[in-house]
């Protein structure tokens, strides 16, 4: 380690989300970073040589408890609970209790006070609040930039899994983040703070499906393909299908400033395909 970086050297951080392990090294944490899961994959040269203890629901409890964490960040959508539960038992090596730190950004408007909670955990190491206040800088920008037109009054479908076919409740960051550009989701519901209630499974034969208009198809966590597309045109023989990109639609933190385009050039996309058809 940099001999800059002795003074905090006892600083280890494990991250089990992907979004903040991209987050966390933009923001010049990597050099503290012992523990990623296998889905913590950017950015690539970054983590190449950080260690992987499992995925982000079925987490190597021993192997990370070997790496000697004194900080784990979790989040309330891609962690389970008793996973959480079980960490915060756990002692640093000199004793302390570990850290973990829970996130749940609910919309892309949360991201400031998800860089307030890594401000407090994270603000003493060296470089890491001049980094923050430039990510602060860069996503009020691009907050600013999003809040001029395009804006497409339309409702979507927007499917994150296939067999069974699931879709996003109107309280996920997926959907106040598409609502941002005013891009309502379907189905009306709530989730609820967690549960896979935040995740409805639709049957297949709901009335309103024959209505669908629009039909957003991410890259993750389902890798929606052109084969889905024929299946999916059943489920809604009215709707189009656009293709997006999933990391800047569902990726809070570590894309949440990508997500804030992602949205505006979709609803942009839809619009011009409204206009064409109105010509």
């Amino acid at each position: 380690m940099p001999d800059e970086l002795q003074p905090a050297s006892a600083c280890r951080i494990a991250c089990l989300v992907p979004s903040l392990t991209l987050l966390l090294v933009r923001l010049g944490l990597g050099p503290w970073l012992v523990a990623r899961t296998g889905f913590c994959i950017h950015p690539a040269q970054a983590v190449r040589e950080v260690s992987k203890v499992g995925g982000t629901k079925d987490v190597n409890m021993a192997k990370l408890q070997r790496l000697a964490p004194t900080h784990v960040l979790v989040n309330v959508d891609e962690n389970r609970l008793d996973t959480v539960q079980a960490l915060r038992e756990w002692r640093t090596a000199n004793g302390a209790p570990l850290q973990v730190i829970v996130t749940h950004p609910c919309g892309p408007g949360d991201h400031p006070a998800l860089l307030d909670q890594l401000a407090a955990a994270f603000g003493e190491l060296p470089g890491v609040a001049q980094a923050l206040a430039a990510e602060r800088a860069a996503f009020a920008a691009a907050w600013q930039a999003s809040l001029a037109p395009p804006v497409a009054r339309e409702e979507v479908l927007c499917l994150v899994w296939r067999a069974p076919w699931m879709s996003v409740a109107r309280d996920t960051y997926i959907s106040r983040l598409l609502a941002h550009a005013g891009l309502t989701t379907l189905p009306d519901t709530q989730g609820g703070a967690s549960g896979a209630a935040r995740y409805p499974v639709l049957r297949g034969d709901e009335p309103w499906l024959t209505d669908v208009r629009w039909v957003l198809l991410p890259s993750e966590p389902y890798r929606f393909e052109e084969a889905d597309v024929q299946a999916v045109q059943q489920l809604c023989p009215r709707a189009e299908c656009l293709a997006v990109d999933g990391e800047a639609l569902s990726w809070h933190g570590g894309m949440a400033i990508e997500g804030l385009q992602l949205v505006r050039q979709l609803a942009g996309r839809i619009l011009n395909r409204l206009a064409l058809e109105n010509t």
